[in-house]
């Protein structure tokens, strides 16, 4: 959640490391800090700020840190409140410096020993025992290497750890486990960070470290060694994307340009991955046929806006392939006693590849008898990628704006393309028609996107509003949920989504003029049903606000506001309207004046449980 940056070079860096906590703020942003060795006096200077990046860079121009090296945090609490002296990085004895992402869940009892040591303890933070657990090791005798590998076979818990030495002027030290770290390779000069997007201005070349490696970096080398402490080699990757891929552009927010980058998005999924009508099944890894060959059931594990994709891809599966699909979110999946049905496969899906519950549930189900780990990703070199058999790539480019967008239909189109592979090995006929409407979707994109001004005018009337309905069915239905998720977090309003035959269960006590209700109503098998449902909001004088298309047959009027959208094939009309949703949600959240990009409490990549 949090985001690390550091670097070692032979000209002042202060700015490059200003710059990366800027690019990496998304993730987390209550507080913000940075240490550099000063190259002058050989202090190691430290200054930290409560709140947005924005406010240490103010505190930086008039107390400015020059040097070589340093490392830079960007904060997302988890121990201790948005407080400065719970900010990173954090320092013992003014002589090592430690920024951290994840969590140590042995703190309480480290800190103990440590404090009987006399060591005096400044935050309420996990990662201030990391700090002094190696200046203690220093101060024994052992070289910085040494020191921090001792620590880390003290520390319980996930993390990347950035560690640098006011005596060792001429190192930085990063490591590891459950949290991802990438190395930023230059000319004579090296980076770290917790994300390539903060680097972007100096390299584009990383090396990505495995869990439990360890790096001793300099200006000029790179060492690593693994978990078992050998030696071993990581090849630098160039990054894929432009150096203006985090860049907002002419769009107010981040969220904006990710959300008309669909059309794009989607062209780029499908790219050499369909040929004269037929999905090329070695897109998924070389062994994918012979694993596909073996599947009898799908289990997809995710959290989040993910888990929503996986919920229409379960629609999918059973409907075109069938057979069996569980979709389950990760936290639950993890800690519960699980059953491995024979033939099954294991697929995961993750924007950033790092999701903490989603790992862990990978990690754990490689116990079991799976036939496979297939991994969805939009991160080719995150951890979730690297651990799985199987891995595709949703080629959504940088995604910034915490509430995800594209990373969604993105994945929806990987798994529709899943979907086709499994069903050709039981007898899913009309592959090449389903291509073909794959094909269509970035120009159907493209027309919805025109509604902008109709959804603007349509999100006036929940600025007043404190919750929202959302209604859908069938494959719909886990629509409805993501858009009433993409409400909830940028806007603030309460909402919530339900299959609309459940209507009358329970939710129907809730509608009145003052709740909004949201449907969702392409022209499926289900339409009438839907329809009738609508008539029981409207009769208890509920406002419907519909998304439909023109064969609906549904007319607006005081009670009912309609955005007709364009003839979708039925099997895509979840990636289709989910797109409106996105819209309606930003725009409610712009008219109420919230952070769109950066909304409260939230961070983009959840890297801790």
């Amino acid at each position: 959640m949090c985001g690390i940056v550091g670097a070692i070079a032979g000209r002042n860096i202060s700015a490059i490391l200003l710059e990366g906590l800027k690019r990496l703020e998304y993730r987390g942003y209550d507080s913000a800090g940075m240490a550099v060795l000063n190259g002058e006096t050989g202090q190691l200077d430290c200054l930290k700020r409560v709140g947005k990046v924005a406010q240490l860079e103010a505190a930086l121009a008039g107390s400015p840190l020059p040097g070589h090296l340093g490392i830079a945090h960007t904060r997302w609490a988890t121990h201790g409140k948005a407080e400065q002296r719970n900010a990173h990085p954090h320092l013992s004895a003014e002589r090592i410096a430690v920024v951290h992402n994840g969590i140590i869940e042995n703190y309480t009892a480290l800190k103990e020993e440590l404090s009987a040591d006399g060591y005096e303890f400044l935050s309420d933070t996990d990662t201030e025992v990391v700090t002094h657990l190696i200046h203690r090791e220093v101060m024994a005798g052992k070289g910085l290497k040494e020191a921090l590998q001792i620590s880390l076979t003290r520390l319980d818990g996930a993390y990347a750890l950035a560690v640098i030495d006011q005596q060792q002027p001429d190192l930085l030290l990063a490591t590891r486990m459950g949290s991802p770290l990438v190395i930023g390779v230059g000319v004579e000069e090296n980076f770290i960070a917790s994300d390539p997007l903060a680097l972007l201005q100096v390299t584009d070349r990383f090396i990505y470290l495995e869990e439990g490696d360890l790096a001793v970096i300099s200006c000029t080398e790179v060492n690593i060694e693994n978990a078992a402490g050998d030696i071993v080699q990581r090849e630098a990757q160039r990054f894929e994307h432009g150096h203006d891929a985090a860049d907002k552009g002419e769009y107010r927010h981040y969220m904006l340009k990710e959300i008309y980058e669909q059309p794009q998005v989607i062209r780029n999924v499908l790219e050499g991955r369909i040929h004269h009508g037929h999905v090329l099944e070695q897109v998924f890894g070389s062994d994918a046929s012979a694993v596909f060959d073996q599947v009898k059931a799908v289990q997809i594990v995710a959290c989040g806006t993910s888990y929503n994709a996986g919920v229409v891809a379960r629609y999918w599966i059973e409907k075109l392939v069938g057979i069996p699909c569980m979709v389950e979110v990760a936290s639950e999946f993890r800690y519960r006693k699980t059953v491995c049905m024979p033939g099954t496969l294991f697929i995961t899906l993750s924007q950033s590849g790092e999701t903490a519950d989603t790992l862990s549930a990978l990690r754990e189900a490689k116990e079991q008898d799976y036939v496979a780990f297939l991994s969805i990703c939009n991160v080719a070199g995150s951890s979730l990628v690297r651990e799985s058999d199987l891995a595709i790539m949703t080629n959504a480019g940088p995604e910034i704006g915490v509430a995800s967008t594209k990373a969604f239909t993105s994945q929806l189109v990987v798994l529709m393309l899943t979907t086709l592979v499994l069903g050709r090995r039981y007898g899913l006929e009309g592959e090449a028609d389903f291509v073909a409407q794959l094909e269509q979707l970035a120009g159907l994109t493209e027309q919805v996107l025109t509604l902008d001004s109709q959804i603007q005018k349509m999100a006036e009337h929940f600025v007043d509003k404190h919750h929202a309905l959302f209604l859908g069915r069938g494959t719909i239905y886990p629509v409805a949920v993501e858009g009433a998720l993409k409400l909830k977090e940028i806007s603030y309003i309460h909402a919530e989504a339900y299959p609309a035959g459940e209507l009358k269960h329970g939710p129907l006590a809730l509608v009145d003029e003052d709740m909004p209700v949201v449907a969702v109503a392409p022209n499926n098998s289900l339409l009438e049903k839907l329809q009738a449902n609508l008539e029981e909001v409207r009769a208890r004088g509920g406002k419907l606000f519909l998304f439909a298309d023109s064969k609906a047959q549904v007319k607006p009027g005081d009670d009912l506001e309609l955005i007709t959208l364009p003839d979708v094939p039925t099997v895509m009309a979840p990636i289709i309207y989910s797109i409106p949703l996105q819209l309606l949600a930003y725009y409610v959240a712009v008219l109420k004046g919230t952070d769109v990009d950066q909304p409260r409490n939230l961070a983009k990549s959840v890297t801790v449980e």
